[in-house]
Parts: C-alpha cells; sequence; structure tokens
C-alpha cells in the first residue's frame, strides 16, 4: 500500500527575509508546518549568522532549485581587521590576531585580484565534503581539515565604507560556489592581517531580491489569512532567465509522457533560432510550465515534468 504524503500540495516560491541566529533548515520546517505544506525546499544555504534572502521552494517548485543556486547572488558584508577564525566569522574562535589595519588606499588596491575567475579556498566550517563527510563535522570534532582551491566566479567586490579602523563595509556580486567568509579571510590576508566576517546579508540570489522578502515571523503571521497571491510566486519565477518554448494541448501531453518532439515540427510556429541548439527551455502550456526539456539532436526531451 502506497504511503500518503502528509501536508497539501502548494506550489511555488516564498522569499523569506532570513532573521540572523538561524539555520536555513530551521526556516524550511517553520515555512513548511506554518504553510502545512506537503514538500518544502530552499534555493541556497545560508550560515546562522546572516540575514536576507533566503527564496522556499514548495512543491513542484523544488524542481528548480538547482536553477536558483546556479543564479548570481549580492551580499553585503561587514570585515572586522586584526582577528582571525576558525570559522571566517564572529562565531568561531580566534586563531590569530594582527595589530595592523589597512589604509583604504591598500584596500582598493588589493581587491582587483578578487574579481572575475578565481581560486578560493571554502572555510573548513563548511558543508564541503572529504572522503565523505562534510568538513564542518570533521572541524567540530577536531579533526584535521585539507580543502583544496576551487575557480569561483566574482563579478564584482566593492569596499563601500571603513566606519572605523577596525571595519570595512564590502558589497559582492558572484556565482555559484563562492564564500563570502573566505573572501573576507584572503583580503585580509593580501591586505597584510587577519580578518572574518562579522555581519553578512544577502540581498539577491537570482530572480529573487530583498524587496520581495517577507520577514519569516510575519510570514507565520499572515499565512493563515491572507491569499496565497501575497506572499507565493509561480514556479517558473526561479526560470526567468531559461527561454520559453510554447506548445500545443498535444505537443505537452506528449512531452509529457516522454516522448520527443521534432524540431522540424515547431520550427515554423516558434522561433527556435533565437534559442539555439543544445539550450535547456521551459516548456510552456497556456502560460503554464509544463516541463523543464532540452534541444538537442534536432529533438526537444523533458528533463523534468512538472505537475502544475
Amino acid at each position: 500500500m502506497a504511503r500518503t504524503k502528509r501536508g497539501k500540495p502548494i506550489n511555488g516560491w516564498i522569499v523569506v527575509d532570513k532573521p540572523a541566529g538561524i539555520t536555513s533548515a530551521q526556516v524550511v520546517a517553520r515555512v513548511k508546518r506554518a504553510l502545512g505544506a506537503s514538500k518544502v525546499g530552499h534555493g541556497g544555504t545560508l550560515d546562522p549568522l546572516a540575514t536576507g534572502v533566503l527564496p522556499i521552494a514548495c512543491g513542484e517548485a523544488t524542481k528548480t532549485v538547482t536553477y536558483v543556486m546556479d543564479g548570481i547572488k549580492t551580499y553585503w558584508f561587514r570585515v572586522r581587521w586584526g582577528e582571525g577564525r576558525d570559522t571566517d566569522d564572529a562565531e568561531g574562535a580566534v586563531i590569530a590576531t594582527s595589530d595592523h589595519r589597512p589604509t583604504r588606499e591598500g584596500i582598493l588596491a588589493a581587491l582587483p585580484s578578487f574579481v572575475g575567475e578565481i581560486e578560493q579556498v571554502p572555510p573548513i566550517f563548511s558543508a564541503i565534503k572529504v572522503d565523505g563527510q562534510r568538513a564542518y563535522d570533521l572541524a567540530r570534532a577536531d579533526k584535521p581539515v585539507t580543502l583544496v582551491a576551487r575557480p569561483v566566479f566574482v563579478r564584482s567586490f566593492e569596499l563601500v565604507e571603513m566606519p572605523d579602523v577596525d571595519h570595512a563595509d564590502f558589497k559582492a556580486v558572484c556565482g555559484k560556489g563562492t564564500y563570502v567568509r573566505s573572501l573576507a579571510r584572503d583580503l585580509a590576508r593580501a591586505v597584510g592581517t587577519h580578518g572574518h566576517v562579522v555581519s553578512l546579508r544577502r540581498a539577491r540570489v537570482g530572480p529573487f531580491s530583498e524587496e520581495r522578502a517577507i520577514p519569516l515571523d510575519k510570514l507565520e503571521s499572515i499565512v493563515h489569512t491572507a491569499p496565497a497571491s501575497d506572499y507565493l510566486l509561480s514556479v517558473a519565477t526561479a526560470l526567468d532567465d531559461i527561454p520559453a518554448l510554447a506548445l500545443t494541448g498535444a505537443e505537452a501531453h506528449r512531452l509529457s509522457q516522454g516522448q520527443p518532439l521534432a524540431v522540424t515540427e515547431l520550427a515554423a510556429r516558434v522561433p527556435l533560432d533565437t534559442i539555439g541548439a543544445d539550450a535547456t527551455v521551459r516548456a510552456m502550456l497556456d502560460g503554464r510550465v509544463v516541463a523543464l526539456a532540452r534541444i538537442e539532436g534536432g529533438e526537444v526531451r523533458s528533463l523534468r515534468n512538472m505537475n502544475l
């Protein structure tokens, strides 16, 4: 006998303004409980210290999480000079100190080397796996953790303000897998000192911005009285950067049954030349996403069907 899923079949995205002091998993659990939803996930972890945009996927939106996590992210953060910490943020233990404080000129001179495709070593307190175990689990158990540098992309890294000699505020726009804590740590070393992140706010993840974010406590209070349209965004919101491919009802049915569609059948009606070969598309029917599909070898094949 098949097990019945508990909870309501809610489909869409909620942009939560995460408060400091709790994990992303705890936010997911509270949203799931508040909505009574059967399936909930998130589009990119934020450390407990961090605040800001945490996209929450409900139902069929969980199938699009990868596209959100691959998106460009914007962070605002403050660095404390003179102290290196084992977590590279204010929650860790001090492991190194320095009396040196960088000048504005020194910081500005160092920033360009952290822009573009760079090599970055993640913090030892991170979710990176080492021999099948999370690095943070090994670090918490006082076991040696050796992480290798990985290529990441930083679109921009700006000095915003220097409120006092011990602190500086920054804005970074970066790609998947970039650790702000590592940026702070490595920048501090580049300017001749130690440093760690004392505050961090994520302002954007892909198509989701803080202007659309709802504080967690507010969301928990309005879900029982406000219409879903007040807080729930469509599944397709996460796919704004993916070309749309409009289908007829018959074509959508065939695609959902695992049957490929010949590109030649669609070419007369759909401008496939603007999409390109070997592209991922969102297959649409009457304004709703029916599948994530791939154009390859003259055919359109479904990657993930959407039950909307």
